[in-house]
């Protein structure tokens, strides 16, 4: 729980004294106030759980992207070695193509 799902939560019980205060004594300018605070702190509330969950959906795409570097850190090892003479040739062919497209003249 972060520090604004926490402090939306502590307004919101404020609120709710506060409305609750002026209910009891009368008082529409503090029952309303009091809803205000309950509405902003539901507010920070929601603002918290998105962060949080902003938060772990970053995490998990990183893991992901982790993951699939990994992978292809794996394939790219294993056809360097097993294939040593095609990967230079295909390496080759890469720099040949980067090379020529880069010194055309437009």
């Amino acid at each position: 729980m972060n520090e604004d799902r926490v402090a939306g939560s502590v307004r919101n019980l404020a609120g709710q004294v506060e409305e609750g205060y002026g209910r009891v004594t009368g008082d529409a300018k503090s029952e309303l106030t009091g809803k205000l605070r309950q509405a902003e702190g539901t507010a920070q509330e929601v603002y918290g759980q998105v962060k949080e969950q902003v938060k772990e959906t970053a995490a998990s795409a990183a893991e992901a992207v982790s993951a699939g570097v990994n992978r292809a850190d794996d394939v790219l090892r294993d056809a360097i070695e097993h294939h040593p003479y095609t990967t230079a040739a295909v390496a080759l062919a890469i720099g040949f193509v980067i090379g020529r497209l880069g010194s055309r003249d437009y």
